[in-house]
């Protein structure tokens, strides 16, 4: 999975580069999870990778564990963010609501889907043997995200008049404004970790993230506490502690590299500008998708909420307490889904096919029984989960009679996470995009629309079965596609980057 670097134009796959592969995995495993005997069957001693369900199944357990555990406390900085304005009063509460969503639909998403590219051309690169360029896509991809903020900034500066002409309540609109322009100086660093973890898990490291989440995410609770009542901030101090942690995050994963990790910086071919700034185009040719199929989820599923906003008031609390327990549910198979877009990224790039083949395999039974085990845990458990979010009997009776429609959307969400991670493994992005794009907003939300206000008024269940519906054809559709395609051709094109 690594080479040397004496070009960039250098042989793909040399004798150092196997090598490299060998020791590399070996370097990782013994530094995150003790000896790699485990992984012998999964090195052998000829060019071409053997591998095993075993060996697959092992190495997505260890590696999802940090993940997972790393976007829950992610999650939680969000949650002390509307926890603490939930304190100051009901307009505050509304307004860090209104603020929260519309950064994530019109920048954090936009950021998280330009890096996305990073899940192929890091982890291919790696497995291509040339391991100063995982280093130089990570520079090139944070020059990228410092360019994307600016006219995320100009929106985000224009939010506070944008909003109050758009929301109802025009002061709280207005709120909502103030708080993302404060928000907007967190930006930058909270796009440069996103691309600077990539060189870590590249390398199959994936608790660099999560000793980042760990040192931050306290700090998190401590900067909202001192802030927002110790110096009386009020509602700004939120924003202001949000800003410090996004910041703090990259400079602690900068640490964390130097100081603890630093067989890391095998990847990293030192700061050149003069190169990161050259040769874009193969990797805006994979963000750009990546952004699509980040966006066009996350917008649809706030349209739905939105929605639920014309229906009673029961109806929209437990739209929201349905939407809390699917965010929640969903930190299970996206982590993971994380480790298997790594894994089989790097057994592309290093043209192990047969390999990826039983990888892929394992990763669509293991997600079988993610999802599986998402929907009996909420079935069964659906009568105790509306218990924990609310007392009132008609909320509790909406939740629990919707609750097995939203457990069927996340087994097959679980498998779109799968076939979204490979699809970046493979640098297939661009299929997808268009067809969450397609599902989306020409099938799931018509439905949901005509069976929740139209002639079935299916209330609150109707809108929860048109996106159920158009995931299980979204699964379904990337599953046949993943089966059918050239996986060779994906290969060719890994080696084609040259830069």
């Amino acid at each position: 999975m690594a080479g040397r670097r004496p070009s960039e134009t250098s042989a793909l796959l040399n004798e150092h580069g196997i090598d490299d592969f060998r020791k590399s995995i070996d370097q990782i495993d013994q530094r995150l999870y003790g000896t790699a005997a485990e992984e012998d069957s999964l090195l052998a001693k000829n060019p071409e990778l053997e591998t095993n369900w075993k060996a697959e199944t092992s190495l997505l357990v260890r590696y999802s564990g940090p993940l997972m555990l790393t976007y829950v406390l992610q999650y939680s900085f969000q949650l002390a963010t509307v926890f603490v304005a939930g304190r100051l009063g009901t307009r505050e509460l509304g307004a860090a609501s209104l603020a929260t969503m519309t950064a994530n639909i019109t920048g954090l998403c936009v950021y998280e889907g330009l890096a996305t590219s990073l899940d192929t051309l890091t982890s291919q690169a790696f497995g291509n043997g040339k391991k100063h360029l995982v280093g130089l896509q990570v520079q090139r991809m944070s020059l990228l995200l410092c360019v994307v903020t600016i006219p995320i900034g100009f929106i985000w500066l224009s939010a506070p008049w944008i909003l109050s002409s758009i929301v109802p309540e025009k002061e709280t609109g207005f709120l909502a404004g103030k708080f993302m322009q404060i928000y907007l100086i967190g930006g930058p660093g909270w796009a440069i970790f996103e691309a600077g973890k990539r060189l870590c898990q590249a390398q199959g490291d994936f608790t660099a993230s999560l000793v980042v989440v760990l040192v931050c995410a306290p700090l998190n609770i401590l900067w909202n506490w001192l802030l927002v009542f110790h110096f009386d901030l009020g509602f700004a101090g939120a924003a202001w502690a949000v800003v410090i942690t996004n910041n703090l995050q990259p400079i602690v994963l900068v640490l964390y590299i130097a100081f603890i990790a630093p067989s890391n910086l095998q990847c990293w071919p030192g700061l050149d500008l003069r190169r990161a700034s050259q040769n874009w185009g193969p990797m805006v040719k994979l963000a750009i998708p990546g952004v699509l199929m980040t966006f066009s989820e996350w917008f649809a599923f706030d349209v739905l909420t939105i929605a639920a906003g014309y229906l009673s008031e029961p109806d929209l609390a437990a739209q929201s307490v349905l939407m809390t327990v699917v965010v929640l549910m969903f930190h299970i198979p996206f982590p993971i889904s994380i480790a298997a877009s790594t894994r089989f990224g790097n057994l592309i790039g290093y043209g192990a096919l047969d390999a990826a083949r039983i990888a892929w395999r394992t990763y669509y039974l293991i997600f079988i029984c993610i999802g599986t085990f998402d929907v009996i845990l909420l079935t069964s458990c659906r009568h105790f989960i509306a218990a924990i979010f609310t007392s009132d009997d008609e909320v509790r009776a909406i939740v629990t009679k919707v609750m097995p429609i939203t457990a069927a959307l996340q087994f097959f969400d679980a498998l779109l996470a799968l076939s979204n991670a490979l699809l970046r493994g493979l640098g297939r992005q661009k299929i997808g995009g268009w067809v969450n794009l397609g599902v989306y907003y020409l099938f799931a939300l018509p439905l949901a629309f005509f069976l929740c206000f139209g002639p079935p008024h299916m209330g609150l269940s109707g809108m929860w079965i048109g996106p159920s519906t158009g995931l299980a054809g979204a699964a379904i559709l990337m599953a046949t596609y993943m089966r059918f395609t050239d996986w060779q051709k994906a290969v060719d094109d890994a080696r084609a980057r040259e830069e």
